[in-house]
């Protein structure tokens, strides 16, 4: 994304890159004074709140025993054998060392929970991004603990998503390396495809054209296709004893010519350092590595914001009125259960202010404009069914945001769907709904500016794609724990089925275990569930992050250059 040089449309179109027009030099923000939404419960919302709030109870201790079970990676003894036998740091301690603080948002940790080969906790893998020296970046490093850092289909899955998130919004990319290759019985599924395992090579080459920074640490095994990574990255440090990189390890050379040699002989860091020249920092201990590593990240051509400016800015935004808490009350338990979207919009914005736009029509979608922690944003908020003329304030407001460079969040709660069409009149209205439907679609798909998704109910059907679902391609969609993802609602298998057809009931009952947020995020159809609660502080950080972007100095690209030897 280049920083005021260049639009969208000069961009490679074969990469989805979100581009926000910035001034050359940093300028203060026009004045607003927008309404304050006043969203108070009012007693006949009590039971809809108490039962929303029960249910979010529930969901909530269901994504604390999925915490807990991702954060022991592949169990005790696999713990014990890395950090004992291996001396190596789990991933998390790497990542202290690696990063600022402990302010990393991590992306999908539930990925690879609840498939058909089995858990894999985290996909084998911690992605998401935070910062080192000040700078947001990406971080993606392998968990040998889980599988001895096995790479299945779900882990190239997430290694690919967060390469996307460092080419959506041109952030820095780290590779902490520890991995023993591809999965070699679903080889199938790994290696053949275009969005499998050469893809991450594919766009390691792109993102460096892009100028879009890439390190690699090599902290263990780094063997077969893994061997790619840190040769292809930009500047790479291995870590002495601990690090070993090869196509094929001693037990391949003992079987193919009889020798015997040792990992570090064949694949060592004094080797890559020295003679090979695959790597450029030799550490002699992890701890030196990730010193290295921030170092590197401090020679990038960023100029950031003065330390004490970013600080003074968030605490001058106002709190919301209300509490954030009250979100779990207001989480629908299903769509019978939604309260009206501004009370969910009052708890997530500055001072819960929020200026409209077209107040009075269209009412089952909200539009309009708020600041969130002092970024200004547009709102698309689901608000009941997405009827024809509430398709047509969407793609109004979608085309004025774009217009105007403003970053727009999509608070997703889909209608289940509509009844079968059984007469005229009802079948011109639907005719009506789905051309102004295919419009809003074409104003999200083709809007420039950056988009972020929260799902904070039911997503289904094609509604979900003109409130920016995953296929339209956000730069973060994040799910609350009671949102539910399907083709259609559970229980409303009948409007895509004949009545009397006896499949309704088996639907219903795959789309209830299917539809769940835990279902989703474990095959990584987003980018991680939060809690309502936590809501405004992920959408200030995904938009500190995606400003990043106008504070780098070299965007620009003449020509390819060779990068390693």
């Amino acid at each position: 994304m280049h920083r005021c040089i260049a639009r969208l449309s000069e961009q490679p179109r074969h990469h989805s890159v979100r581009c926000l027009s910035f001034p050359v030099r940093k300028r203060r923000a026009l004045r607003s004074a927008f309404p304050v939404l006043q969203q108070h419960f009012v007693p006949i919302q009590q039971h809809v709140y108490e039962a929303n709030l029960q249910n979010s109870n529930s969901c909530s201790k269901r994504y604390a025993e999925l915490s807990e079970k991702v954060r022991k990676g592949g169990g005790e003894s696999s713990i014990i054998r890395h950090t004992q036998k291996n001396r190596k740091l789990l991933v998390r301690d790497r990542l202290r060392l690696l990063l600022d603080d402990e302010d990393f948002l991590e992306l999908s940790p539930f990925a690879g929970l609840g498939l058909p080969y089995g858990d894999i906790a985290s996909a084998g893998c911690l992605t998401g991004v935070g910062r080192i020296n000040g700078l947001w970046c990406v971080v993606i490093a392998n968990d040998a603990t889980v599988k001895g850092g096995t790479a299945y289909p779900i882990t190239v899955k997430k290694q690919l998503r967060a390469q996307e998130v460092a080419i959506q919004n041109r952030l820095p990319c780290v590779y902490l390396v520890d991995s023993g290759g591809a999965f070699l019985p679903l080889q199938s599924e790994i290696f053949p495809d275009k969005n499998q395992g050469g893809r991450t090579f594919y766009n390691e080459a792109v993102m460096s054209a892009m100028k879009i920074p890439q390190v690699s640490v090599v902290c263990g095994s780094c063997t077969a296709g893994g061997a790619y990574i840190p040769t292809m990255a930009e500047e790479t440090v291995m870590v002495h004893r601990i690090g070993t990189l090869f196509l094929g390890g001693p037990p391949l050379v003992k079987a193919a010519t009889g020798e015997e040699v040792t990992p570090e002989d064949l694949g060592g860091a004094t080797l890559h350092a020295k003679v090979s020249g695959c790597v450029d920092h030799f550490a002699s201990e992890e701890k030196d590595a990730y010193d290295c590593t921030r170092n590197i990240i401090s020679t990038l051509n960023f100029q950031l914001p003065e330390e004490e400016e970013e600080p003074a800015r968030r605490r001058a935004e106002e709190e919301p009125l209300y509490s954030s808490e009250e979100l779990l009350g207001l989480a629908p338990r299903s769509y019978n259960y939604s309260l009206d979207v501004k009370m969910i919009i009052s708890r997530l914005t500055d001072g819960s202010r929020f200026q409209e736009f077209k107040a009075s029509y269209g009412t089952t979608l909200v539009t309009g404009f708020a600041k969130i922690y002092g970024h200004l944003v547009g709102i698309v908020a689901s608000n009941g069914q997405l009827l024809h003329e509430a398709a047509l304030k969407g793609s109004h407001f979608v085309q004025l945001c774009d217009q105007r460079d403003v970053p727009l969040i999509f608070l997703q709660n889909t209608a289940p769907a509509a009844a079968p069409t059984l007469t005229t009149t009802q079948a011109e209205t639907n005719s009506n709904c789905l051309k102004a439907q295919g419009s809003m679609m074409s104003a999200v798909a083709c809007a420039s500016v950056p988009k972020i998704t929260v799902v904070i109910g039911g997503c289904h059907g094609a509604d979900s794609y003109a409130m920016c679902g995953r296929a339209f391609d956000p730069n973060f969609l994040f799910m609350w724990p009671n949102a539910r993802v399907s083709i259609t609602a559970p229980d409303h298998a009948s409007s895509l089925l004949p009545y009397d057809s006896k499949q309704v009931g088996d639907v219903n009952r795959m789309l209830t275990e299917e539809s769940s947020a835990f279902f989703s995020s474990g095959r990584l159809w987003d980018d991680g569930i939060i809690l309502p609660q936590h809501t405004r502080k992920v959408l200030a950080d995904c938009l500190d992050i995606i400003t990043q972007q106008q504070y780098q100095m070299s965007t620009e690209k003449a020509h390819s250059s060779l990068l390693r030897i």
